[in-house]
Parts: structure tokens; sequence; C-alpha cells
């Protein structure tokens, strides 16, 4: 039989290293529900928070749909408040930035899915603070330290 999983009934929970501002609690089901190459998370986003820093990815594409609350998505168009059952997706590449809040003017808990296709090698571009991220190396880098191609290599 197929795993079921209520997206309701989810527990989500806090990562005790995220700074204040990045605090949203989480539930991944992917594994759960036997996904291979789809991931799958339930985030609780509390006022003032947001799930993480604006990014895309390669090669990536995200899906985003809202359960419960007013989340605010900036995008490459701006920032937008979201209502519940709005559906987002985010394409791989630059037009498909994205971060997800849960402005400090809001008065209760923002709840959302995120559903995206898996590679087992991605690119993550943060452009607020020029960083690349890599897995599954896991390391993020600085685009301003980029070296040339031969840079360290040795002709023998």
């Amino acid at each position: 039989m197929t795993e079921t999983v209520n997206l309701f009934s989810l527990v989500a929970e806090s990562d005790p290293s995220d700074p204040e501002g990045f605090r949203a609690r989480m539930a991944r089901f992917g594994p759960t529900i036997g996904a291979e190459q789809l991931g799958g998370s339930v985030y609780e986003i509390d006022p003032g928070e947001s799930i993480c820093p604006y990014h895309y990815e390669f090669p990536e594409e995200e899906r985003l749909l809202v359960l419960e609350g007013n989340p605010t998505l900036r995008d490459p168009d701006g920032a937008h408040v979201l209502e519940p059952g709005d559906l987002v997706v985010f394409l791989e590449g630059p037009e498909g930035a994205h971060k997800v809040s849960n402005g400090s003017d809001q008065l209760g808990v923002a709840r959302v899915m995120m559903l995206s296709t898996k590679s087992k090698t991605a690119v993550c571009v943060y452009p607020d603070s020029n960083k690349v991220g890599v897995w599954p190396l896991g390391k993020l880098f600085r685009i301003d330290d980029a070296v040339d191609y031969f840079d360290g290599e040795l002709n023998t």
C-alpha cells in the first residue's frame, strides 16, 4: 500500500542553530511517503520569521502551497502577500528566485507546503549575500572568490 501522510498532522520542528529571522519550523515528509525524486516539507513560520534567505536553484524546481495564514513571497517582481490555497512555482535559475516570510505585522503562524524536484547534485545561489552553495558537498562559497579554470592545476 502507498504511504499516506496528513499534512495537517505533521509535527514541525525547529533547528536551534537557525538565527533569528530564519527560525521557521519544518517537517519533511518526502521520505515518509517513499518519494525518491520529490522532496516535500511543511513549514510553520511565526511572525517576523522566514524559511530561508532569498535564493534560486539549479536544476531543481520548487512549488509552494499556502495551507494557512498570509505569508509574504519575495520574488524577482517584488513582494506579494499570499492567501491560503495559493500555489506558486519557482523555476530553476534567477527567474525562480524566492524567499517566503511571515510579515511581522501578521497575527498568526503561516503554514506552507514546499515540494521540489530532487537531483543528486544541486547549486543554490543567494543573490543578497553573493554566495553559492553546492550539494552534496553542503558547502557555501562567496562568488567573488571565483578562480580561473586552470588555477592550481599541474600539467604533469
